[in-house]
């Protein structure tokens, strides 16, 4: 996770006084663009992190090297834990990585950057329900990540049809309350739900990294591509004023808000997957918006409507 890779860079920083991210990559085992990023994203926080250009160049702390942290304001401290991580979304390792860099703080500002570290927390779940547990075989795929080892997973697609395959793991990304293994395959790179996971068995082999692997640029893609899949289909409603809220909050990006219309309504746009997802979804704003096109959505909600009419209607006495 980033907050272990921001804590390391720190402590090898101080150690050994100066590194190129090249050296720092091959340290903690990420893209050299990834250990540039976490030496930018330290100095932009406001440690004293700066870059020497040239053939003995690299990146140092302004003061030169040191074995403790007492080089940092107290500011400056209390970013860092600010960065490193909330205290509910970081590992076990991270924390005590963070217990540990407390005590080489100057004792004038320990308080302060302890309480930094507690001050924010992440809750990944929504109102009314409660955070879902991690993935049964979340720990042992992080693990295969670190170590650079490649696995043959048991997965169940949607269907809930399990199939083996040998992976490359490269990164986990949690989105929301979900996590994902961003792996290599014959096939290229590929995205597995860790909660779809059934197995995964360690095979010792190493993993080969795609050149120029970057995780954070690999999810982007994958995001990229699921927006454009969630957008494949597209419809029309006029909606009033109050609904558009309603459409922004349920379809987020998907919505494009168009003219006003005569009658006070708004035309709107939105992007689903198919007919069905989207009349599904719109049949809960009731009359506070039409479907004007295509025929497909407007034939599924008032079979939606024919149903709840039925399944509803008073009985007869």
């Amino acid at each position: 996770m980033r907050a272990d890779r921001l804590v390391a860079t720190l402590l090898i920083l101080q150690a050994r006084g100066r590194v190129t991210a090249a050296e720092l990559a091959e340290e903690l085992e990420v893209s050299e663009r990834t250990a540039r990023r976490d030496l930018e994203a330290l100095a932009m926080a406001g440690i004293p992190v700066y870059s020497q250009a040239g053939r003995n160049g690299g990146w140092s702390l302004v003061g030169g090297a040191r074995t403790d942290l007492s080089g940092l304001t107290a500011a400056e401290a209390r970013t860092l834990f600010l960065v490193a991580g909330p205290s509910s979304a970081v590992t076990p390792e991270a924390k005590a990585a963070l217990r540990k860099l407390v005590h080489a703080l100057p004792e004038t500002f320990r308080a302060e950057a302890e309480a930094a570290a507690s001050a924010v927390v992440l809750d990944p779940a929504r109102w009314g329900a409660s955070s879902p547990p991690p993935p049964p075989h979340l720990d042992a795929l992080q693990r295969a990540v670190v170590a650079g080892v490649q696995v043959r997973l048991g997965y169940a697609d949607r269907t809930r049809n399990v199939t083996e395959r040998t992976v490359h793991p490269l990164g986990l990304v949690a989105k929301s309350s979900v996590w994902y293994l961003v792996a290599n395959t014959d096939a290229g790179l590929r995205t597995f739900r860790v909660d779809r996971v059934q197995s995964v068995e360690v095979t010792g082999e190493p993993v080969v990294r795609p050149d120029g692997f970057d995780l954070a640029d690999a999810w982007q893609d994958v995001v990229a591509a699921m927006e454009e899949r969630r957008n494949a289909f597209r419809a029309v409603v006029h909606a009033d004023a109050q609904a558009v809220r309603w459409l922004r909050g349920r379809f987020g990006p998907q919505v494009v808000v168009g003219d006003t219309l005569d009658d006070g309504r708004i035309e709107v746009e939105i992007g689903a997957w198919s007919a069905g997802a989207l009349a599904y979804d719109l049949v809960t704003f009731g009359d506070h918006v039409e479907v004007v096109r295509p025929p497909e959505v407007r034939d599924q909600m008032a079979r939606i409507g024919a149903e709840l009419v039925e399944r509803y209607k008073p009985a007869r006495g």
